[in-house]
């Protein structure tokens, strides 16, 4: 099984610890499979909570499997129990930080879609912003506490061997 890190770059505008509003947060992302090199040609989805049945291997269950289009084979992924997603902070702001990690066999994830809802925290006034949902890939709000504007722009997602 291959371990692949999801690490996450966004502009933080104001606000601190993006992370997903809930646990069972539905993920999307690109997928290729590593037998033959397809590309799936839609995004897929998946979460922590969901499990399917897997035909092969040691695993019984995993939260995604996937059979390929062009192949046949059947591959699937597992989120790390042990690594839950981590808030990305202001301190790493416009640049790459480790956010998930997924164990994988058979397939590559290729790519972030951040659609979805999200939360953070407004950093001097700590105002939590609980409904963050990225319309056309951003979100801007205003901090009343704080008196000044928030926002969240330019999200990136790199997948890297754990």
């Amino acid at each position: 099984m291959v371990r692949l890190l999801l690490s996450i770059k966004a502009d933080l505008e104001n606000v601190t610890d993006f992370v997903p509003a809930a646990h069972d947060f539905e993920f999307f992302f690109g997928v290729k499979c590593t037998s033959c090199h397809e590309h799936h040609p839609r995004i897929v989805s998946l979460n922590r909570i969901e499990e399917h049945p897997v035909s092969t291997g040691k695993d019984n269950t995993a939260h995604f499997v996937w059979r390929c289009g062009h192949c046949k084979r059947e591959s699937y992924a597992k989120f790390d129990a042990s690594s839950p997603p981590r808030p990305y902070s202001v301190d790493a702001n416009g640049n790459f930080a480790p956010f998930i990690t997924v164990d994988c066999r058979g397939l590559e994830f290729t790519s972030l879609d951040p659609r979805g809802t999200w939360r953070c925290t407004g950093v001097d006034s700590g105002t939590p912003f609980t409904e963050v949902v990225l319309e056309g890939g951003e979100w801007v709000d205003y901090d009343e506490k704080a008196k000044k504007p928030v926002g969240i722009s330019g999200i990136e997602g790199k997948w890297s061997r754990a």
